[in-house]
């Protein structure tokens, strides 16, 4: 049995971080599905943007769109919608066959509302509506300004990914959100069954302290940051308040685990994958994090729900002067920047291909 099917069997879900045309198109996905255990797919504008300038798939796409009229931000959306729509009907069979707890697929709003609610709320709204799939999350960044738009977006009935959460306390934010929206749609009458989930973001820390550590704490904070969300989560779960939303039929807000690509290439390329297995999670893993896995990951004891030595790691890492709190501010700050960075690349791609197309004979 492939260790990814160790995991899946395990408990957790493995769903890709990445997306390309040329993955749906020459049958990889549908191969990842079958044979990788692969149940879902997450994606962002650095993915799109990695995507669209490293392929000449678009280019067809881009032209008929130009020709209708379309031109930036619009004309993304519309390619971008074209491959999360193809990957969610790939996707459709197993959310169907599990009662819409996997088989989901993630787009994001624009990174530039980030920090702005109201506008978080339309996007949201309008791009689930325009997707017309069930099992399509909209990502929603984790900001003070995003947690009321995660509120109201799951009050709306909107699936929603949370993304860019690095700590503990980022996730019992983000959890908050969500369980406010089902408490509003229970008291409302309306169905509580909106899916969501969590995604905490894990390799960067160690990117972030790797200079600045004693050589036996390199690339263990992610980890340990990881495995005091994970208690969090489960802590959350078996709390009276989401007790009482499952009795009247919610159903969880699942923890995922991001950015678990391994960043240094002299550590283990399947580190996060190994020390963050847990059932009742999500690990969202690159491409290449998951044909390494596939080939020569293993999977052992999951994470300890309690008896782990991830407090007495973090600990560690204070007296070396790492402010976790701290830190994990500045890496929300960083990681929305890197977006916004990327989401005007990605901008200018789509402008100069667009002129290159124009002007072709």
């Amino acid at each position: 049995m492939k260790p990814t099917r160790q995991l899946h069997e395990m408990g957790q879900s493995l769903w890709l971080d990445n997306i390309t045309r040329d993955l749906l198109a020459n049958g990889s996905l549908q191969r990842y599905i079958d044979e990788l255990s692969v149940t879902g797919l997450t994606s962002n504008p650095t993915i799109f943007y990695q995507a669209i300038n490293g392929s000449s798939a678009y280019d067809a796409a881009i032209g008929q769109k130009l020709a209708s009229g379309l031109a930036g931000e619009a004309l993304f959306f519309a390619l971008a919608l074209e491959d999360i729509t193809a990957a969610a009907d790939l996707f459709r069979p197993v959310f169907e066959r599990t009662g819409g707890v996997d088989g989901w697929v993630s787009l994001e709003v624009s990174p530039k509302l980030a920090y702005d609610t109201c506008s978080t709320i339309e996007a949201a709204k309008a791009l689930h509506a325009r997707a017309g799939r069930p099992n399509l999350f909209i990502k929603i960044p984790g900001t003070r300004e995003g947690l009321p738009a995660i509120e109201e977006a799951i009050f709306a009935g909107v699936p929603v990914n949370v993304t860019l959460l690095f700590s503990r306390e980022h996730y019992l934010a983000a959890a908050g959100a969500y369980l406010r929206g089902i408490e509003r749609r229970i008291a409302a009458g309306l169905s509580p069954d909106v899916a969501s989930v969590a995604s905490l973001f894990v390799s960067r820390w160690d990117v972030a302290v790797a200079a600045k550590v004693p050589a036996e704490l390199v690339n263990r904070l992610g980890i340990a940051v990881g495995q005091r969300a994970y208690r969090a989560y489960r802590d959350q779960l078996d709390s009276p308040r989401w007790q009482r939303a499952f009795n009247c039929g919610a159903r969880a807000q699942r923890l995922l685990m991001a950015s678990t690509g391994t960043k240094d290439p002299k550590a283990d390329d399947t580190l996060y994958v190994h020390a963050l297995a847990a059932p009742y999670t999500v690990n969202t893993m690159p491409e290449a994090t998951l044909l390494a896995f596939a080939d020569h990951g293993r999977v052992d004891a999951p994470i300890a729900r309690d008896g782990d030595d991830s407090e007495a790691v973090l600990a560690q890492f204070a007296r070396a002067g790492v402010d976790v709190v701290a830190l994990a501010a500045r890496l929300q700050e960083e990681g929305a920047a890197a977006f916004v960075k990327s989401w005007n690349d990605l901008l200018a791609v789509i402008e100069t291909r667009s002129a290159a197309l124009a002007k072709a004979p």
